[in-house]
């Protein structure tokens, strides 16, 4: 019997690039289901596993906005300086947002990197959460709360970096839509 529930319960998670991911995640009270994940890798290196938890699957980059609570998972596999990971994100807003929005959220970008830098780096193994809820993103670290930034528009650009016409990764983003 007990074999049938520790096999039921393995059978419950993903394994992606060597992370164990579960199906489920609560956040802001409410449970999200696991809508895909995948490698981002940079030249040959794997970077992170990246993970998507929303309330409903979504195929899109709308489905997935028009959704309330989401989260972003960044599961390290690598270490990283705080400014590395800054950078990253910023390249990323800015490929996937135009010229006036990205000054509007501005001063919310400032704040994200201001949250980051008290990471210093994050490191191997480490996990960095993006959850949107109460129309905040609520930044994480190894599940620890760091910051909460106010503001949808904000976390729709920061969304848009993975999910975006222009993504950081093109599989990775397919892979987070489930595909």
């Amino acid at each position: 019997m007990l074999l049938v529930v520790l096999a039921a319960a393995g059978a419950s998670a993903a394994d992606i690039g060597g992370v164990r991911l579960e199906d489920k995640a609560s956040v802001g009270g409410q449970e999200l289901a696991l809508n895909g994940a995948g490698v981002r890798k940079r030249v040959v290196f794997h970077v992170y596993v990246a993970s998507l938890y929303l309330p409903q699957k979504a195929a899109d980059l709308a489905g997935a906005l028009a959704q309330g609570p989401r989260r972003i998972r960044l599961d390290m596999r690598r270490t990283l300086s705080a400014d590395a990971l800054i950078e990253a994100l910023n390249e990323g807003l800015e490929a996937n947002t135009d010229a006036a929005e990205l000054a509007a959220i501005k001063p919310a970008s400032v704040q994200l990197a201001s949250i980051m830098k008290t990471f210093g780096q994050v490191k191997e193994k480490d996990v960095v959460t993006l959850d949107f809820y109460e129309g905040a993103t609520h930044v994480g670290l190894n599940g620890e709360a760091k910051g909460v930034i106010a503001g949808e528009s904000f976390n729709r650009a920061l969304t848009r970096i993975w999910l975006g016409d222009k993504p950081v990764q093109a599989d990775l983003k397919k892979a987070l839509l489930g595909g």
